[in-house]
């Protein structure tokens, strides 16, 4: 056998899908988890700062960042293997279709390893869909904050009366970072526009749309993680019906 039919044959070999799914898992868990880090610990700074003047009203804000960021190097790692797991079943399922390796075959324990894949993977589809829904409530907020700030510029343009715009605010009590009796628990007016001036604000901003996006991009490769192993299931089946085990 030559070279070229020798690469032809492992180029053959390689699971595409899943190749793709894991590169697009590690990219999504990259953007998720290390911006998501940093974000979280903005959030912390920007309540602190402008929001909360007693330390006690974020106390709890500041356990739930300082625990969900344990919970990020966990996920990484934990995608991290998953991936490399996903991957490797997929090489054994293109190489037991494709009998790239001789004598080598489709067994029962390979198709009740590939069954295991697709129960894991549906389930975390559906845990990493409500992830991606939540990442959305921190881009929600910033974002009305923006346009908020924006409103109240237009209105100090337009009006010369502070009292004019003073009326509206943003109350991070509304959205549960706070509690009810923290103080001020909200910014107002210009007092509102000068925090949206700050590079604090828009460097949190980005940082959660890359989280979401992060989020999004790790979705997609656990639906195409899905196709895949699915897919696989059903070949080593065939094979199986076949008299290949």
């Amino acid at each position: 056998m030559g070279c070229y039919d020798c690469c032809i044959r492992c180029l053959g070999a390689v699971p595409y899908p899943s190749l793709v799914a894991t590169l697009l898992c590690y990219a999504g868990m990259a953007l998720f988890c290390g911006c998501g880090h940093e974000a979280l610990t903005n959030t912390e700074v920007l309540v602190e700062t402008y929001f909360a003047r007693n330390v006690q009203d974020f106390a709890v804000m500041a356990s739930f960042i300082k625990y969900f960021q344990y919970v990020i190097y966990g996920l990484a790692s934990f995608f991290f293997l998953y991936g490399i797991l996903l991957l490797a079943e997929g090489f054994y399922t293109t190489s037991a279709v494709k009998q790239t390796f001789g004598e080598f075959r489709s067994t029962h324990c390979g198709r009740c390893l590939s069954l295991t894949f697709i129960v894991v993977t549906y389930i975390l589809a559906f845990i990493w869909l409500i992830v991606f829904a939540f990442t959305a409530i921190p881009v929600y907020f910033l974002f009305n904050m923006e346009q908020t700030c924006h409103t109240v510029n237009i209105l100090a343009e337009t009006t010369p009366s502070i009292n004019q715009h003073g009326w509206i605010c943003m109350d991070a009590r509304q959205y549960g970072l706070l509690p009810w009796n923290a103080m001020p628990g909200k910014a107002c007016g210009m007092t509102l526009a000068s925090i949206c001036k700050t590079s604090e604000f828009y460097v949190t901003y980005d940082l959660y749309i890359a989280t979401f996006a992060g989020a999004g991009v790790t979705l997609l490769a656990l639906f195409l993680y899905m196709i895949a192993t699915t897919y696989n299931y059903a070949v080593l089946r065939f094979l199986g019906r076949k008299g290949i085990r």
